[in-house]
């Protein structure tokens, strides 16, 4: 990452990416407010910054250590699913898809922006307007608060596509998908030899490239394997990431214990 994509990260998104990334999800502020000024930003406003996420209801304080709470419990389970894949990755796959047909009817422009960020959440993807769906192998209990919106406003079927790989390859882009996945693993290995090297520098773009392949694993379709491109690398880069994650929380906690020592 370079200094000036670092420079853009907000106090509130380090703290966020932080921890989401961190199970269970607290950590003390002094040590966000360390590991935020790697990035160049301020005490005080890392300090403002969490006062606003506590007021926000993103946040709660107990004596000085920070907790996710509300919604984002939700993001982090979303994250941690994603990183597991969710999906039976084909072996138990019947052929069927989930079809979601949206109810004719007004709706607020709220309402309707909530009904499709559900449906994406998900997983499912819009065919035409008011038309979503996706191989059935998903767990049909995932997010039960999205399910509940999508099944207020939706009538449920089940289908059966004649050409279901080229109906996925329409729905996602499986290639521009795939090409990101490589370029994130070749990344990863990257870091993983300067972690090797003991390089404190690798901090803040270890940091942003966690960020980034968790970002990339919401966007995987999650594919039965039947319907995925040949070589698709998703569980590779599941693999990749879990050794990526292992050494980079190793030098998070080697830059913590350095934190904790300066305070005595």
């Amino acid at each position: 990452m370079t200094a000036a994509a670092a420079r853009s990260l907000t106090a509130r998104s380090v703290v966020l990416s932080t921890l989401l990334g961190t199970t269970p999800p607290r950590l003390p502020g002094r040590l966000l407010v360390a590991l935020a000024g790697e990035f160049g930003i301020a005490e005080g406003t890392t300090r403002v910054a969490l006062s606003r996420m506590v007021d926000r209801g993103e946040l709660t304080n107990v004596d000085g250590t920070y907790h996710l709470t509300g919604p984002l419990l939700e993001r982090q389970d979303r994250q941690e699913r994603s990183r597991r894949s969710g999906g039976d990755g084909g072996d138990g796959w019947d052929g069927n898809w989930e079809l979601r047909v949206v109810r004719g009817g007004a709706r607020r422009a709220a309402d309707r922006a909530e009904l499709r960020r559900a449906l994406v959440l998900l997983g499912l993807a819009e065919l035409r307007e008011g038309a979503w769906l996706r191989p059935a192998n998903l767990d049909p209990a995932r997010l039960p608060a999205r399910q509940a919106v999508v099944d207020a406003s939706t009538d449920a079927f089940t289908a059966r596509p004649a050409q279901p790989a080229s109906l996925a390859a329409r729905l996602w882009a499986l290639s521009a998908w795939a090409a990101e996945a490589h370029r994130l693993q070749r990344e990863m290995s990257a870091i993983i030899q300067r972690i090797d090297d003991d390089d404190r520098g690798a901090v803040v773009p270890g940091f942003e490239l966690s960020a980034a392949v968790l970002r990339h694993f919401l966007a995987d379709p999650v594919l039965p394997a039947a319907l995925a491109p040949p070589g698709w690398p998703a569980e590779h880069l599941r693999t990749s990431y879990d050794a990526y994650d292992h050494a980079y929380r190793r030098l998070l906690r080697r830059f913590f214990r350095q934190v904790r020592d300066s305070f005595g």
